[in-house]
């Protein structure tokens, strides 16, 4: 699928995505509306890349290269620095853990559908060079991601929330 110059790769690689029918054009709406509203051009063609998976792949992945042993919702992995993304060919890959998902969705009210596009804004996020380690990174990425999300039609994440959290 082609997005705004990019090619977002979606797979699929856990059967519980199977419960969230249409996942794979959620994750391309929500890929689509944070490539709109990032404000860093991309390279006409680049790549990105979504994994739908699970959490045991996610936790060997986050143990692998951040070096905690844990399963967690989202890791992104920008395949370049911000400044080069106007041309670079890969701009990264964005990988989702359905357990941990569908369990932060289930403690927080949320259904599987809005968590998930939460998430894939957060990621893409990540990979447009957004961070969130201080308090400034934090409030600029969150407000992008309400931002973002409203537009989809999905209420602020952070409503009751610390920023940060």
């Amino acid at each position: 699928m082609s997005v705004n110059g990019a090619h977002i790769d979606i797979a699929v690689e856990s059967e519980g995505w199977d419960e969230l029918a249409g996942a794979d054009a959620l994750v391309a709406r929500a890929a689509q509306a944070t490539l709109d509203a990032g404000g860093r051009p991309v390279a006409p063609g680049a790549e990105v890349s979504v994994v739908l998976a699970d959490d045991k792949t996610v936790r060997a992945l986050n143990a692998r290269w951040r070096g905690k042993d844990k399963a967690t919702n989202v890791l992104s992995f920008p395949a370049c620095p911000p400044q080069q993304l106007a041309s670079a060919p890969h701009i990264g890959d964005v990988i989702i853990a359905y357990e941990t998902t569908r369990r932060e969705a289930d403690e927080e009210g949320k259904t599987l559908a809005d968590h998930l596009s939460h998430l894939v804004v957060h990621g893409m996020l990540h990979l447009l060079g957004y961070d969130h380690e201080t308090d400034g990174e934090a409030e600029e990425m969150e407000g992008l991601e309400i931002r973002i999300l409203a537009g989809l039609g999905i209420a602020d994440p952070y409503a009751g929330a610390a920023l940060g959290e």
